[in-house]
């Protein structure tokens, strides 16, 4: 436990600590600690991945990791870091969306041995909470000068804060207070924006039990452009493949900026730092290389969806960019490609027959016209499977298809179609 501050602080991974959890850590007892998670989606996306490794490096480092779902606490809606109300999802809608975050958690954790995680709903016990005894017990410890004075609560007082949202600080602090009963945690983890909820948490256990208990933040990350971390073109970064492919979660990592690779290898990643250091020396001697992204990639997408998936993707990324040898790749990749390329699908008869280039590159989309595909093709702006092409005769065959059954038609640098022979 005495290596559990150095190493976050390392990874970039500490923004503020409780008085006196130094000098807890450094008796070297194992800690339980928690962080909490909101359940109004059905998968966890990028940005919850900072509090995850959190819980990682704290099992790592001897302690033990709980879970907490936030089942109930997704019915009143945390009012941190928005300028209106949450929406209120029905119950139904919420345990769902529980048990699927359940099972991407337990790709982070072991849930066995020693130091096993826990993993826990705030529903079992709130939904059991009568009101009067929540307001005696819980209510009574907080002053409404004190609540006012929490960020989360301050910065909704202009645009307009329901009772149900005021009341979410408090919510917080009993789960606190009963994990501290039920499970001996001593110990919140959370974004920087949950510190006024976690020192409350403290101040419950405190006053109603009498013991020093203890909060540790993580930074809210930005990039090197200012925007919030975690969201894409298309919006959220989902661990859900259904939601982001594995594909589509690699290129996100890989296109990261040069300015805040090394951060985030050292957020995102296990790799000992003396790891981190050689891949960052790579990157300055070569940056049009993108070594350190490459690794970044492997590495986050490794962890979250396997190594098979994590062996398709590279061999599709390659396919495209790096230059990989078409005729011998893995059927696997192409398959990757399908879901991720505009793809026209002929009958493998015509191929049989011989289908025109020309007509294949407009039906593919890779031209407005024939006579454009004309003119590129004499230009030699279009390749068949990796090979230019300048013949407006020609026609595409069986034998132009890889892995029995797919072609790869490119438009100058960038621009791909897949075709796939169906039948």
């Amino acid at each position: 436990m005495r290596t559990l501050l150095p190493t976050l602080a390392e990874r970039g991974l500490l923004q503020d600590a409780t008085p006196g959890l130094a000098e807890r850590l450094e008796q070297g007892a194992p800690i339980t600690a928690y962080a909490g998670f909101d359940p109004t989606a059905d998968s966890l996306h990028v940005g919850n991945l900072v509090p995850v490794m959190g819980l990682a490096w704290l099992q790592r480092c001897g302690g033990r990791p709980i879970v907490l779902v936030g089942g109930g606490t997704a019915l009143v809606g945390d009012p941190s870091g928005r300028r209106g109300e949450r929406p209120v999802l029905p119950r139904e809608t919420i345990e769902a969306n529980a048990a699927a975050i359940r099972a991407q958690l337990a790709r982070f954790l072991d849930f066995h041995g020693a130091h096993a995680a826990k993993l826990v709903n705030n529903a079992d016990w709130l939904g059991e909470l009568f009101l009067l005894d929540f307001l005696r017990d819980t209510g009574k410890h907080f002053t409404v000068s004190y609540m006012l004075q929490k960020e989360s609560v301050r910065t909704r007082l202009e645009t307009g804060i329901s009772f149900t949202e005021f009341s979410y600080m408090l919510l917080q602090a009993h789960d606190y207070w009963h994990l501290a009963l039920t499970e001996g945690c001593e110990l919140q983890l959370g974004g920087s924006d949950q510190w006024g909820n976690m020192t409350a948490g403290i101040e419950l256990i405190h006053r109603r039990e009498g013991r020093a208990t203890h909060a540790l933040s993580f930074p809210l990350l930005t990039g090197a452009d200012g925007r919030k971390f975690g969201k894409s073109e298309q919006g959220n970064v989902w661990l859900d493949p259904a939601k982001t492919s594995p594909y589509q979660f690699f290129q996100f990592w890989l296109n990261q900026d040069d300015a805040d690779v090394e951060r985030l290898l050292r957020l995102f990643t296990f790799l000992p730092l003396e790891h981190v250091a050689v891949a960052m020396l790579a990157q300055l001697k070569a940056p049009g290389e993108r070594a350190a992204q490459r690794l970044l990639a492997e590495e986050v997408t490794r962890m979250v969806h396997g190594e098979d998936a994590t062996r398709s993707v590279l061999a599709a990324s390659q396919l495209l960019f790096g230059g990989g040898d078409l005729r011998t790749a893995d059927p696997a990749a192409f398959a990757v490609l399908e879901g991720e390329l505009p793809v026209h699908r002929v009958p493998r008869s015509s191929l049989a027959e011989g289908l025109p280039l020309l007509d294949t590159l407009v039906a593919a989309g890779l031209a407005p016209s024939k006579g454009e595909a004309r003119r590129l093709l004499q230009q030699r702006g279009y390749s068949v499977n990796g090979t230019p092409q300048d013949d407006a005769g020609r026609r595409l065959t069986t034998d132009d298809l890889l892995a029995g059954r797919y072609g790869v038609l490119q438009r100058g640098k960038k621009t791909y179609a897949l075709l796939v022979a169906e039948g």
